[in-house]
Order: C-alpha cells, then sequence, then structure tokens
C-alpha cells in the first residue's frame, strides 16, 4: 500500500476521574504540553460536559465548539485551536448530543474534514468526572484509560468506584496519584485501591501505577494566573513528575503501527463512538 494511504496510529488517552476538583483538567493541559514539547503531535479534546475549561487552562478564547462544526455552523478550522506547535485544541461538548448526528450527511463532512488531524501521535480526551453515560463511551473508545486521584477519602473512595465501573468493560487501566507528599504516599494508596481492586472487582483486573505529581502551589497558583505549571515552573517537581509520565506514554507510542487513515486521528475516535451504538 502506498505511503499516502497509510497514517500513524493515533493513540487515544482519556483522563478521568471519580470526582471534581482532583486536578484531572490540570494534568491533561500540562501532559498535552510537555508530549508537544518533545515533538510528539498531540490533539486534546475536551470532553468535559457542561464544564468543559481546558480554554482556560490554555489561556486561549473558543467561539465555536465540535458541535458547531456537526451542526454544519462551522468549518473545522474555525473549530480547532493552535495552542502550540504539535499541539492543538479541539473544544467539545456533549458526548450524547455530539452522536446524534452521528448518522447525518453533516456528520459525514465532519469525518472528511476530521482527516486533517489523522497523523496526531495522540489524541487526550479530557473526559467528565464520575463515570456517566457519556463519559463511558469515552473511556470504552480510548486505547488507554487514566483514573486521577487524590490523597483524600472522598477522592479515594469516588477512584475505587470508576474502576469498578470501568472494569465492566475492560481490565486494563493507569492510575496517576496527585497532590501527594511524596512518591511512598502516592505508592501505599495505589496499592491498597489495587489490592481492594483484584479481590472485589476482578483478579485479572490490569490496574497500573502511572506516576504521581507532588502537592505544590505553584501548581494551583498557576491555574488561577491561566498558566500551565509546566510552563510557568519548568524545574519545579510537579514539572518532573509530568515530565516522567509523559515519557511513560511515550513509549507505549514507540510500539505504534501504521493504519488505514480512518482508523487514525478524530475520524477515528468518532468512528469508535459510533460503533458503540
Amino acid at each position: 500500500m502506498h505511503q499516502n494511504n497509510r497514517a500513524k496510529k493515533t493513540r487515544f488517552i482519556a483522563i478521568t476521574s471519580g470526582k471534581g476538583g482532583v486536578g484531572k483538567s490540570t494534568i491533561s493541559s500540562n501532559l498535552a504540553y510537555i508530549l508537544a514539547s518533545a515533538g510528539v503531535k498531540v490533539g486534546i479534546f475536551d470532553a468535559d460536559i457542561g464544564l468543559a475549561n481546558l480554554d482556560v487552562m490554555f489561556n486561549v478564547s473558543v467561539k465555536k465548539n465540535i458541535l458547531h462544526l456537526l451542526k454544519g455552523e462551522a468549518r473545522l478550522e474555525e473549530v480547532l485551536i493552535k495552542v502550540t506547535d504539535n499541539l492543538v485544541l479541539i473544544p467539545g461538548e456533549s458526548g450524547e448530543e455530539i452522536l446524534n448526528y452521528s448518522d447525518s450527511e453533516i456528520f459525514e463532512q465532519f469525518m472528511k474534514e476530521a482527516e486533517v488531524l489523522n497523523d496526531l501521535d495522540v489524541l487526550i480526551i479530557d473526559t467528565g468526572a464520575g463515570i456517566n453515560k457519556n463519559t463511558q463511551l469515552f473511556l470504552q473508545a480510548a486505547d488507554d484509560v487514566v483514573v486521577v486521584t487524590v490523597p483524600d477519602p472522598a477522592a479515594i473512595t469516588d477512584a475505587y468506584a470508576t474502576v469498578k465501573v470501568v472494569a465492566r468493560q475492560r481490565n486494563d487501566m493507569l492510575m496517576v496519584l496527585n497532590q501527594v507528599a511524596n512518591e511512598q504516599e502516592a505508592l501505599s494508596i495505589f496499592e491498597r485501591i489495587h489490592k481492594v481492586a483484584l479481590a472485589n472487582i476482578r483478579a485479572d483486573l490490569d490496574l497500573r501505577f502511572l506516576g504521581k505529581i507532588n502537592a505544590d502551589l505553584k501548581v494551583s497558583g498557576s491555574v488561577k494566573r491561566r498558566a500551565l505549571f509546566t510552563q510557568a515552573f519548568p524545574s519545579s517537581v510537579p514539572s518532573r513528575d509530568i515530565r516522567a509520565i509523559a515519557k511513560e506514554l511515550v513509549k507505549k507510542l514507540e510500539r505504534q503501527v501504521y493504519v488505514k487513515p480512518k482508523e487514525s486521528g478524530l475520524a477515528g475516535l468518532f468512528k469508535r463512538l459510533c460503533e458503540q451504538f
């Protein structure tokens, strides 16, 4: 097959959490920035229904989102926002409403336009917190599901509940511990969740520790100033933590293969979503 009929397989990484306020979108945006800075072609899709806030994280202005495109009210270039070299933001909308357009001619046009994103190495999907129907669609379509939690009893309980629900559809998940004092605390919490999950959810559960991010006032300060902490404080411990997580994900990318373009990019993600109906 000719090279122009081939595309890199985009790796779809869904980042989710059991409850809000654990730093899911902060991690998504900073991870996207670090990967892009390392030369990885990244798209980040804001799929947090009703609470889409990646525009705030990146300090950019969103005028139209993917729903405008699906309704025929905008073209793809009006929706995509270039954040930096190698990094594009795709403002999203309700998964349920998006998929209402899956049988329309406009959706077909969208799929055609979305082919310009076929060369993405990674598409990070910043999902909503909690396990509603729309969030589950994105988690099922992803290659990797990353569950974010913090050292708070309620957040840990909700993270476990998230793992339990996701495990009905898949047995592989990754976990990031945010706002921890150190790696020892992160690993201790992870091992506790892992042990209970293996005993009570499924014995073949492949739940892995992806990394931790230390608690640091620089992170919350950056969010308030609409700045990425990895950009504002590149030598801080949280920035080093994000780079370590990115390094682990790049290892997965290195094993990627070439596929037909329709299986890649944003169009590939929506193809997977629609196959679930």
